[in-house]
């Protein structure tokens, strides 16, 4: 799909959201996938009904608490910033605990702080299936339990013991091509939803540039580097770059090898598989 395609399902399933859930809220990194959701929320209602929640880590560039800032002041959504103060007063960190359980504290379990307090049964996330291939595995409307584990198997009808079709339901298959999802899960805490998973890295840059839009400025090369996906700062490295300007990023994505996310520390396949078992994006 081109970039307008795009642009009308995620818009539709940002739609279901509004019409289907009745406490939703956006989770924000800011960075590149997270301000198109922005951008692509003004595109839907012309304003912002769902509330930004940002899992601050107390480890973030400085640049993208500006960029935060600066989109809250030009979209007006209401913003709910989140930390762990538990675990930040006891000094997690990288060097105290390891990337691994930093992230669980800081992110996952951040995120279950927030969902108890605030009670959200919709989380739009900006995630996408080109980044890695444990996120290829991501559905556009994904039911957690209280846990945030994944609750997506189950048998009904087809499938059985005494049944020798052979085939398992899912409680959350969609028909995304007809424009059908299932949006209703039986003892489901919440349920994340991904509008921005058909989207590509290229595609996102190009809908950014279509938008003019506001920026983390750590994507754009100064002295040669710049960053591709923007983490931690701990865990969050630059490459290789002269593309200081959006044609330039998406000129360079077209050739380069390099991969959208090969600056971040904490990649590993199996360390993601784990966090995303422990409700992790």
């Amino acid at each position: 799909m081109g970039v307008k395609e795009n642009v009308e399902k995620s818009v539709f399933i940002l739609r279901e959201v509004k019409a289907r859930y009745k406490n939703p809220a956006m989770l924000s990194s800011f960075g590149k996938d997270s301000t198109a959701i922005i951008n692509l929320i003004q595109d839907a209602f012309g304003y912002q009904p769902f509330p930004v929640i940002h899992l601050d880590t107390g480890y973030k560039f400085p640049e993208m608490y500006e960029i935060r800032d600066k989109l809250q002041k030009e979209f007006g959504f209401k913003l709910i910033i989140h930390r762990n103060e538990e675990a930040l007063s006891e000094g997690c960190s990288k060097e105290t605990c390891g990337s691994f359980e930093c992230c669980n504290q800081l992110k996952t379990q951040n995120l279950k702080k927030a969902l108890a307090k605030y009670g959200f049964d919709a989380l739009i996330v900006g995630i996408r299936r080109d980044e890695c291939g444990v996120r290829n595995e991501e559905n556009y409307f994904s039911p957690r339990d209280n846990d945030c584990n994944f609750k997506q198997l189950e048998v009904t009808g087809a499938g059985r013991e005494d049944d020798d079709i052979g085939v398992v339901s899912l409680t959350d298959t969609e028909f995304s091509g007809w424009g059908i999802y299932a949006t209703e899960y039986k003892e489901s805490n919440h349920t994340r939803i991904h509008p921005l998973l058909h989207w590509s890295e290229k595609q996102i840059w190009e809908y950014l540039q279509k938008k003019n839009a506001t920026v983390c400025p750590l994507y754009l090369s100064k002295n040669g580097k710049r960053f591709r996906s923007l983490g931690c700062y701990p865990c969050t490295e630059p490459v290789d770059s002269e593309a200081s300007n959006f044609e330039e990023i998406i000129k360079e994505i077209e050739t380069t090898q390099v991969k959208e996310r090969s600056g971040r520390n904490l990649d590993k396949e199996n360390q993601m598989e784990s966090l995303r078992a422990l409700g992790y994006m």
